[in-house]
């Protein structure tokens, strides 16, 4: 056992909201060791390093509200009518105003002081201000003008009380696709699947009846090699990755010169050699796709498209900028930006400036393709939803960013330094893990009023009619892990759920979108209950669902506010499940705590009990192929009531193999692996398209209730 911490040092953690013990997935209490406690205060700037400090450290937080003359920020739900604690030196008189969204401004009246405290040497009181019930959403200015015309103010947000399902799901479900969208090549692509991929997946896709399409994140990697493979760590999440690009749908491709259409034609020619790889090579679809994209970026546009480029980079403000100026520095320096000069290393720096001076076409490059790119996926989302679909495109949303990325950069005044999001032990992950991503730091987004949460959110709401976030449990706590110590060592750091998930609300509640929650893994109770309640789905995992006793959950028994599907990325397509693939590569990777064959046992009565619930329903005779059990696992899903049923597109091709195994890094080809066939061979989204397997599975899912 660890050393527990003493009385103080544990009052200290909770009041900043670090967890000095928790249960863990087996029901066990731990306690966290106290150096991993002091790590995380040290992460968030408190000195706890001993007794003394510790006391001092309890003292601070205790006056931390009265040296403030507001909060930082205040989160409210339509129609809550908070009071705000203001703090003045006493005998001043307080005016207070709120400025809303659209520029009104409303006279609000603030109480007689009340309590009054000596603050560093200074009698100061509280007085509160009530805000009035009937603000709209969005994001408003509270001011306040205390003493001789002193001013301060804090953003006020008000979020909705729920988040209404769009009207296509209110009184019926849907069902769509998911897909890992790089996976999914044609005879067209460049090495990767793209954005023209994704419309014509879509567009076959609505024809089978789907209403949504459910991709990986798209967010922005690295702009040299090697490209991190990973789409769950971006190097920014605000951002989206060129490598997406449809070159041919370009619209200034067509003013090019025969000369250099043909040397267009000579790059995709080398990036569709690509495709015929049984692993992706993204580099080599970057390198080519990129030296053309330079050459189209050259050319004279139309005045039409250069207004609507200026458009956006004035719509994006100086994060695009920032972003444009790490991509172009570190294509000369590399991506190890600590290992820059100091003086590269603050985005705000006047040399950092010089250097956007110097590199300025190629910062304009970066910021081009951005427009380029997130209009593609725009344009994507209004096809779909022309064809028919309800939803069109459903984007996911990483938990964190790679910690040399253009985030970690630009935005490292509101990232832990040192701290590595993870996951405690769970019964797939029996070691825990840590995703090597800085965290963010709950004090200093509630300071900057959630602004580069809201940044991102509306990148990826604006090109989408949904969100699905992963890990969505990290709006209410994290699992740090201090750098240089084993994942099963962190501990949890909680975080303004109000805030986070009522920002979440109000964002896709203006796009007029669904947002599903990841939330499978170890969870408090209460969690999910919260988000059901806040209008947010949550995540059904046919082998997760579960009764208390450890059989198959029935589907009836299912939340009506989730997206049920057979699989998930972190385990094999079905039929590799079905075959125990998940077990045997975990075993050749030397990541579980059983042996083997235990494993191998536990896992198969599982599946088996699975199984025998479909036999016992009459959608599976004894005997039948893997692709039988396929189909009727997914007919299965079809009697719950969950609003959105998922089904993998590397289910409909045959798949077997893992995309991505937690707790490995390059153990295992994770996010490298190609949709491929039961062969395990790749395969092309134009085959996919007329597979008879493709169209069967449709039919178990689209004939639902029958048996």
């Amino acid at each position: 056992m660890p050393e527990a911490p003493s009385e103080a040092l544990a009052r200290l953690a909770r009041a900043h909201g670090v967890a000095t013990e928790y249960w863990d997935w087996r029901g066990n209490h731990v306690t966290v060791a106290t150096d991993t406690i002091r790590a995380v205060l040290a992460a968030l700037d408190i000195d706890a390093a001993d007794g003394a400090a510790t006391e001092q450290a309890l003292a601070d937080k205790d006056l931390e509200a009265w040296r403030r003359v507001l909060p930082p920020v205040i989160v409210m739900r339509e129609s809550w009518t908070p009071w705000v604690p203001v703090h003045v030196p006493e005998g001043d008189a307080v005016e207070a105003r709120i400025t809303l969204e659209d520029g009104t401004i409303r006279e609000l009246q603030a109480m007689e002081p009340g309590e009054t405290r000596e603050i560093d040497g200074l009698p100061t009181s509280e007085v509160t201000v009530e805000l009035p019930g009937d603000l709209p959403l969005g994001y408003h200015q509270l001011q306040i003008t205390y003493g001789a015309g002193r001013d301060t103010q804090a953003t006020v947000i008000v979020t909705p009380e729920r988040l209404e399902l769009p009207a296509a799901l209110a009184h019926d479900r849907a069902w769509g696709l998911t897909t890992q969208l790089y996976s999914v090549r044609s005879e067209r692509s460049w090495g990767l699947g793209d954005v023209a991929d994704l419309a014509e997946l879509g567009t076959w896709a609505v024809r089978q009846g789907a209403d949504f399409v459910l991709i990986n994140p798209v967010h922005a990697a690295e702009p040299v090699s090697p490209m991190e493979p990973s789409p769950y760590l971006p190097t920014s999440r605000r951002f989206v990755n060129p490598l997406y690009i449809r070159v041919e749908e370009v619209p200034e491709l067509g003013y090019l010169s025969a000369a250099q259409h043909q040397l267009v034609e000579w790059h995709s020619d080398d990036a569709r050699r690509l495709n015929k790889l049984d692993h992706l090579d993204r580099d080599g679809s970057w390198q080519s796709k990129q030296a053309a994209l330079r050459m189209i970026f050259r050319t004279e546009s139309t005045h039409r498209r250069r207004r609507d480029l200026e458009s956006f980079i004035e719509r994006e403000g100086q994060p695009l900028v920032d972003f444009a100026t790490w991509c172009a520095i570190t294509a000369e320096r590399g991506t190890e930006w600590p290992d820059w000069p100091a003086k590269l290393q603050d985005p705000r720096s006047d040399a950092v400036a010089a250097e956007r001076q110097r590199l300025a076409e190629d910062v304009d490059f970066y910021c081009w393709m951005q427009w380029v790119v997130q209009s593609q996926f725009l344009d994507a989302q209004r096809e779909l939803r022309s064809a028919g679909m309800s939803l069109g495109v459903i984007q996911d949303l990483a938990v964190g960013v790679h910690p040399r990325g253009a985030d970690a950069w630009a935005l490292g005044d509101v990232l832990a330094q040192g701290m590595s999001v993870g996951a405690p032990p769970d019964d797939y992950n029996q070691l825990g893990q840590s995703w090597s991503q800085p965290p963010w730091r709950p004090d200093r987004l509630a300071e900057s009023g959630y602004q580069a949460y809201r940044d991102l959110l509306r990148t990826s709401l604006r090109m989408s009619g949904g969100l699905r976030v992963d890990h969505i449990l990290g709006l209410f706590r994290l699992w740090w892990v201090p750098e240089g110590k084993k994942p099963l060592e962190g501990t949890y750091v909680r975080y303004d759920h109000e805030a986070m998930v009522g920002i979440l609300a109000l964002e896709a509640h203006r796009a007029d979108a669904v947002v599903i929650g990841e939330d499978l893994g170890t969870t408090e109770d209460w969690v999910r209950d919260y988000l059901a309640d806040r209008g947010v789905l949550g995540t059904s995992v046919l082998w997760f669902e579960r009764t208390d006793d450890g059989g198959p959950r029935p589907p009836e028994a299912y939340r009506t506010l989730a997206l049920a599907s057979v699989t998930t990325h972190d385990l094999p397509p079905t039929a590799g499940y079905l075959q125990g693939e998940h077990i045997t590569v975990r075993g050749e990777l030397g990541l579980l705590t059983r042996p083997l064959a235990e494993e191998q046992k536990i896992d198969a009565e599982q599946r088996e009990a699975v199984l025998a619930e479909l036999r016992s329903r009459g959608l599976l005779r004894p005997g039948t192929s893997v692709d039988d059990q396929v189909d009727a696992l997914h007919k299965f899903l079809t009697w719950s009531p969950s609003k959105l049923l998922g089904v993998s597109v590397n289910d409909l091709a045959g798949d077997v193999r893992t995309i991505n195994q937690p707790g490995t890094d390059e153990e295992y080809p994770n996010w490298r692996l190609p949709m491929s066939g039961p062969d395990r061979k790749p395969t092309t989204l134009d085959d996919l398209m007329v597979s008879r397997r493709a169209k069967r599975l449709i039919r178990a899912v689209t004939r639902r209730g029958d048996s």
